[in-house]
Formats: structure tokens, sequence, C-alpha cells
């Protein structure tokens, strides 16, 4: 955790989350005296001693970090409030490592529908390869979940809000079934960015974020943490990681940490700057509906409010129905939205999902062509601006 200063604490004594990442790791021995860490890259290290060659626990090859990598975990378990951090080269390969050391021939998992598509990919591709069996459910399952359990359930995985719908679950009840069972439940949390939901806090056992998103800010680096408090989980973890061969430059986690310092900053300018965007497309004849859970109009409003402090800048919107030549004529009259994948960068992106979208338990009653925003940091007035002229194109 932080070795910072008691600056910045309130009446409570607590610091802020901005306080907190800005003075984060801040130990000399991952510094030099500077205020960012050294960046150290390495394979080959030289131990003190021949007994220190096999000493447990002890860094012996650059695989298992260097002060940079330590300096990022410190970092990340502060945004996430973990004891511990597990770092990875992608979001995706965050998602997977989970299963990959607790999914087995004969198992079972419990996968939410609305998870991201390469998540699910993985799972319908690679699970059934090994004979490990995957049984999908229907956001809002909350405690019906014990209903899917079976004794061989090893792992619960869940993405709140999720992919492309943002449909919001009820995380405690899921947890609280996952943990009565023995099942280690997963919580993808990046839409959150870690900063405005803390699904360690409502039970869940491990929470996955792609660093890629929100954490690097700059749309051009690849990484993700799995964040924790049980340390056997944690050994099985980097177990698996160990096994697998994963590795995180030193230089990525040096850019990663750099961008994870104004996060929370960020975070709310997203959070405002969408708000601002959805509110106006509400009112729009040519859009249908908003996916956006802050809103009062959304149907997972309360359960959004309960377990959540903010939002993100990434939601849909449901145009009226069209073909898909004129949907193609809406993104491509865009100016300031680039359309790409991806999000959590200072540039607005546009998408269209009826292409990829895909669920096995029900089939989303949308009513039209689903396009998911995810607004950066452009000035929201230009945004609106921006969406008013392309809807004009249809």
């Amino acid at each position: 955790m932080s070795s910072g200063t008691d600056k910045g604490k309130g009446k409570s004594g607590k610091r802020r989350l901005s306080t907190r990442l800005t003075h984060a790791a801040r130990d000399r021995k991952l510094t030099q005296g500077g205020v960012n860490p050294v960046v150290q890259r390495a394979s080959t290290v030289i131990v003190e001693s021949a007994a220190k060659l096999f000493e447990p626990g002890g860094w012996t090859y650059g695989r298992h970090g260097t002060a940079t990598h330590e300096a990022l975990r410190q970092c990340l378990s502060e945004i996430e409030g973990a004891e511990h951090c597990v770092l990875l080269p992608s979001g995706l390969m965050a998602c997977i490592v989970p299963f990959l050391a607790h999914a087995e021939a004969g198992g079972h998992v419990l996968v939410s529908d609305t998870v991201y598509g390469p998540t699910r990919r993985f799972v319908d591709r690679m699970l059934s390869r090994w004979g490990c069996e995957a049984t999908y459910f229907a956001p809002g399952i909350g405690a019906g979940m014990e209903k899917l359990m079976q004794p061989n359930t090893k792992l619960v995985f869940v993405e709140s809000p999720g992919s492309m719908t943002f449909e919001i679950e009820d995380a405690p009840a899921i947890a609280r079934v996952a943990a009565a069972h023995g099942a280690v439940s997963v919580m993808d949390n990046t839409w959150a960015g870690g900063v405005f939901h803390k699904p360690l806090d409502l039970g869940f056992d491990l929470s996955v974020q792609a660093n890629t998103k929100y954490v690097s800010g700059g749309a051009d680096i690849l990484n993700g943490a799995i964040h924790l408090n049980d340390d056997k989980l944690l050994a099985r973890l980097k177990d698996t990681v160990a096994d697998i061969g994963s590795n995180v430059s030193s230089d990525d986690a040096f850019t990663i940490l750099r961008g994870a310092r104004s996060l929370q900053l960020r975070m709310e300018r997203h959070q405002v700057s969408a708000l601002h965007v959805a509110l106006w497309l509400e009112k729009h004849a040519k859009v249908k509906r908003v996916l956006h859970p802050a809103l009062d109009s959304d149907p997972n409003h309360g359960l959004w409010k309960r377990d959540f402090t903010g939002s993100s800048g990434l939601f849909s919107i449901v145009l009226e129905p069209m073909p898909t030549a004129k949907v193609h004529a809406f993104l491509d009259a865009l100016k300031f939205f680039g359309l790409g994948f991806s999000y959590g960068g200072f540039e607005s992106l546009a998408i269209h999902c009826d292409p990829q979208l895909k669920r096995t338990t029900y089939t989303p009653d949308l009513g039209g062509p689903l396009i998911r925003l995810s607004v950066g940091l452009e000035d929201p007035e230009d945004l609106v601006d921006d969406l008013e002229q392309a809807l004009e194109a249809i």
C-alpha cells in the first residue's frame, strides 16, 4: 500500500483517492529520489548468495517483477482497496487467468450472459476443450443463482454493468451464493475504473481491471490486473501466472502507473460529460432508448445507486429502427467520435454493437440498432453538436 505521508487527510483522517494515487509507491527504494519509480528492466537477476537462488518468494528472475512492477501494484491496490494485485499483459488475460487457475476437467463455472465478448469466446472455445462445463445466467439473477449452483461449481464470473447493454448485477447477493458453495467469485470492474465500484467490499473474491482502459487513459497500451485480499487465492493466481509464463514489461508498468496518477480526476470528467451527453440523447427523436445505469430512467438505477458511487463515460443508445446502411451513415458522419474499439481514453469513440451482440439465456428487446458511445475528455457541448449533425445525416 501507499507509503506516502499524512498530507491531504480530511477531517475524518482518511486520505482521499486522488491524494493516495498521487503519493502511492513513493518509497525511495522504488523511486531512488524521483517522484516516479525507476524503470528497472531485468531478465537475469544476480542474487546475493547460493542459498537465495531457490528462496521461496524471492526475486530470482525478471518475470517475477521489478521495482517498477511493485510500484504499479501498490498504486493499483490503492484504487481497488485491495491487499494484493497480480499484473497481466492485457485486460483479457486478467479475465481468463481466474478460469485457468480454478476451472478443471469435470468442473463447472457460472458466467454472466453480459460479459465482455472475448471473455465469452474463451469460455466457449477453451473451457469446453478441457471438459469444463459453463452455464450462462441472465443479468439480474441475484440470489436466484442458488438454483444454478452445482457441487462442482468452481467459479462465478460477472461483469457489471453488462458489456454493451449495461445491466447492473446484484453483486452482494451473487457473492453470498458463491461463497456459500465454496466457489470463487470474480467481477470484471473495468467500467467503473476501480474508482466508483468496489467489488471486494461487496463480497467478491477477485476484482478484475483492464488497465488498458481508464487506468491508463492514453489508448496506447495493453495491461490488466487482478485485485484480491485472500493469501491462498493469491498463491494460486501467482502459480498460474508463472506456469503460463505471463509477463508485463517494465516500460508498460511505468506507463500504466503514470496514467493512474490522474485517474480520479479523469473519471470525474468522464462521468459529468457522459451524463450531459446522455441526457441530451434521451430527448432526441431519433433515439429510442439510452442505456446508462446512472440515469433515473434506467431500470437498474436503484442497484447502481446502492452499489456504485459514480459512473464512467461508457454507455449505449438504441436508435429508432433503421437499416444498417443508415446506421453506418450515422457513424461515418461523426467527426469527434472516432470509430474504434476499447474505451477509457481521452478521445471519444463509437461502435455499432449489433454484429457482436451475443446472448445465450435471453434476447435483449432493444427495438432498434445498438450503438455504444465512449465519452472522452472533449468539451461535452462539442460532442452534442457532433451527435446532432450525425443524427441529422440519417
